[in-house]
């Protein structure tokens, strides 16, 4: 017998180099390298749209055709958005994926790609998840912008933790975002997905995100590779047009741009999405200088994995034509750094771009080590499979759901209270408004259809707080189409009530019209005009109130009763009538499935408003730009202010703070301590943002007049005191010089301590 057995032993085949765990990871890359063909080294580097891989039949998913074909014939590694459903993808309640089932089809499409190819690679899947994974019965976070506004790392970080969980229990495992785009341009459609305007905050609270999806510690699992978008500057399009040239000094783009992605990426970002922009000419998906100079040689960080946005090589060809083939933009893309090809028609190329000599294969290799060390690193070859059971019932559980409440409530932003808020809640109230009940335009771009039932409205929200009969509801207008309206049924109602709330502002909700309904909008007729104003694409020559939304405010006002209104809305949009008419103003961005909750919540004072303003308020789209960090000299136009209606950072308590008794103290390593004491002086627990900002007297280079470094949610009993410590880093006091190179300026540095970019309490200066 055990003759037999060491006969069989000797005589089975040796394991492959490649599948054996115990072996150091760049061996395990280096083996599998070695038996690749340049076809099989290609696919690897091509990233599908996933959403037609599967096809489902009731409780049963398989494989598609098409996905069989791609595998068989191309060898494709890497497929995106699997379990996306929405208007594009036409996915729906009906014929989408559900947790397990996504589960399932991970499970089938990683069974044919292990079992079905010459040397079973497993898949990588990349889902987007910018504020929440997009699929059906996920957790919906509020858009980026919501995020930015709860100034928040700790729950920036529980959010990161829901969305990787989610991921991974489906079978996915890359995660497109945070986005860190800078939006310094309101007109821009994607303003909302960004984490506002600041290089600070967004790289403060992107880096906790990053952390929360695992910090790149891919052997835990729930972690995902996340992948920062956009890089780089995509944000301060020209005109606000989304993809257009971005007009930016290479002072400015060390300064400002870039460090948001080198904090996320020390963090444990693993991956980096390019950019659809141009910066002086060079399209970023080719920009080798940003690519494998700063982001790999310069910060080192070699094996971050470059993949492209959706067809941002094709656009270097037929859009921005710098290249004449898609082959040129895919060598063009290969040679800058980029490893994926998000759409994959220009990297299909590249066999034949090596079998000319265009292409070595030494740097093909290269690309594909970086997608091969991802695979090992999540343990797909031992572990390529999920448990469908898990998937069901971990997606979307209560903790989940309370993380998304906890978030929206904290991102509320109180722009004015002249006393009526909190209501009380036994008045009769009339909720009103295109946002004031409808799921869709409280969710942001980025979003899956959502059963009934799963997103809170403002009106459901507000009235679950009220007894019966003590809250009513009437539209009164949609945000763009001026033929639907019901503006005197609205009046009707406010007459009849104590206090109004309107909720009006815009929406991202795609829509496709009726015969793709039920797949993630507001239903259109064909004559009907969309709801969307912002989103992906929608980008708008004006910030004012769409549709008859205004003249509903005005009918409103003429009734004589209080009027709170709260903008729902992807974009900071014009409120100066709102500012100076309506008795309570606030933001509530696109607060998520919770977001009536929260409102609520904040309206009727169950929750002190704590969010703060991640990007200015114009007052008027001609005063554009308007960011609170612009390098100076700033003075008022003609007809009015320069200043902007409301600043960065800004944002009402029912509570009030006091800052006292600063204190600035040097370190060893060349930075600082902040110390000062926080009061709440009010009658109410409240929480205040305490925000620190540098100021240059004197530079070697023009300097905005403030730069936010450091910041801290305190939450404090009425009447309680606290000591708030804030250490600011060498780097928080340095500027880029008249050479390219970072400077020590903390010798003319200011400290201010205050509650927003305009309202400074205390001021000291580092070095006397």
């Amino acid at each position: 017998m055990i003759a037999w057995l060491a006969a069989a032993l000797h005589a089975a085949p040796a394991v492959q180099p490649y599948r054996d765990a115990r072996l150091p990871l760049e061996q395990r890359v280096s083996d599998l390298l070695s038996r690749m063909t340049v076809e099989e080294k290609a696919g690897q580097l091509v990233c599908l749209m996933g959403w037609d891989s599967y096809v489902l039949r009731g409780n049963e998913v398989d494989v598609s055709q098409t996905f069989r074909r791609q595998v068989r014939q191309q060898g494709v590694g890497m497929y995106w958005a699997v379990f996306r459903a929405d208007p594009w993808t036409r996915k729906t309640l009906a014929n989408g994926l559900n947790p397990a089932l996504a589960a399932r089809a991970a499970n089938a499409m990683q069974h044919y790609a292990v079992d079905s190819t010459r040397l079973g690679i497993p898949l990588l899947l990349a889902e987007e998840a910018p504020h929440g994974h997009m699929a059906i019965g996920t957790t919906v976070f509020p858009t980026g912008l919501g995020l930015a506004a709860t100034w928040s790392p700790q729950l920036m970080h529980r959010v990161g933790q829901v969305i990787g969980k989610e991921i991974r229990l489906q079978g996915g495992h890359i995660s497109y975002g945070p986005v860190l785009d800078l939006s310094r341009d309101p007109r821009w459609s994607r303003v909302e997905e960004t984490l506002g305007e600041d290089p600070c905050l967004a790289g403060t609270l992107g880096a906790a995100m990053v952390q929360g999806l695992g910090g790149g510690r891919l052997h835990e699992p729930y972690s995902t590779a996340a992948t920062l978008k956009h890089f780089i500057g995509y944000g301060s399009s020209e005109g606000g047009l989304n993809g257009a040239r971005t007009v930016v000094g290479e002072r400015e783009l060390k300064q400002v741009y870039l460090p948001p992605f080198h904090q996320a990426l020390a963090a444990g970002a693993r991956a980096v999405m390019t950019a659809y922009n141009t910066i002086d000419g060079v399209p970023c998906t080719a920009s080798g200088r940003l690519i494998d100079g700063v982001m790999r040689r310069e910060w080192g960080f070699d094996g971050a994995l470059v993949v492209s946005d959706l067809y941002s090589i094709d656009v270097m060809h037929n859009t921005h034509h710098v290249y004449a083939s898609r082959q040129d933009a895919a060598i063009g893309a290969l040679h800058a750094g980029v490893d994926v090809d998000l759409g994959g028609n220009c990297y299909a190329r590249l066999v034949e771009a090596v079998a000319a000599g265009r292409v070595s294969e030494s740097r093909l290799d290269e690309a594909v080590a970086r997608v091969l060390r991802l695979k090992f690193e999540l343990g797909l070859f031992e572990h390529p499979y999920v448990d469908e059971t898990a998937a069901a019932a971990g997606v979307h559980d209560t903790a989940a759901v309370a993380v998304a409440r906890e978030v929206a409530q904290a991102s509320v932003t109180l722009l004015k209270n002249n006393g009526i808020l909190p209501l009380r809640k036994d008045m009769r109230v009339a909720v009103v408004g295109p946002n004031a009940h409808n799921v869709y335009n409280l969710l942001g771009d980025y979003t899956a259809p959502q059963p009934a039932g799963k997103v809170v409205t403002p009106w459901e929200g507000i009235r679950a707080q009220l007894p019966d009969g003590r809250c009513t509801y009437v539209r009164g207008c949609v945000v763009r189409d001026t033929a639907s309206s019901d503006i005197p049924a609205a009046v009707n109602a406010a007459a009849a009530a104590d206090v109004v709330v309107a909720v009006v502002g815009g929406s991202s909700a795609r829509d496709f019209r009726t015969s793709y309904a039920d797949t993630g909008a507001a239903s259109v007729d064909e004559h009907g005009v969309s709801d969307m104003d912002s989103g992906e694409g929608f980008d708008r020559a004006t910030l004012s109130l769409l549709g008859r939304q205004d003249e509903l405010l005005q009918a409103l006002k003429q009734t004589g009763k209080p009027l709170v209104v709260v903008y729902v809305e992807g974009r900071p949009l014009e409120k100066t009538w709102a500012d100076e008419h309506a008795d309570a103003l606030l933001t509530a961005y696109y607060p998520g499935e919770q977001g009536g909750t929260a409102i609520a919540d904040v309206l009727f004072g169950n929750y002190n408003p704590a969010g703060r303003l991640p990007v200015s308020v114009p007052r008027h789209v001609g005063q554009l730009p308007v960011y609170y960090n612009r390098p100076g000299p700033v003075h008022d136009y003609v007809e009015m202010a320069s200043s902007p209606l409301y600043p960065f950072g800004y944002g009402l308590s029912y509570t009030t703070f006091e800052y006292s008794d600063l204190a600035v103290v040097p370190d060893a390593a060349g930075g600082c301590d902040v110390s000062f004491m926080l009061t709440n002086t009010g009658t109410r627990r409240g929480t205040e943002v305490a925000q620190v900002y540098v100021h240059h007297r004197q530079a070697p280079v023009s300097q905005p007049d403030r730069q936010l470094k450091a910041f801290e949610r305190v939450s404090l009993d009425a009447g309680q005191s606290r000591r708030v410590t804030l250490h600011l880093d060498r780097e928080d006091l340095a500027v880029v010089g008249t050479q390219m190179e970072w400077v020590d300026n903390r010798a003319a540095a200011d400290i201010l301590v205050g509650t927003s970019s305009t309202d400074i309490r205390l001021t000291a200066s580092l070095m006397k």
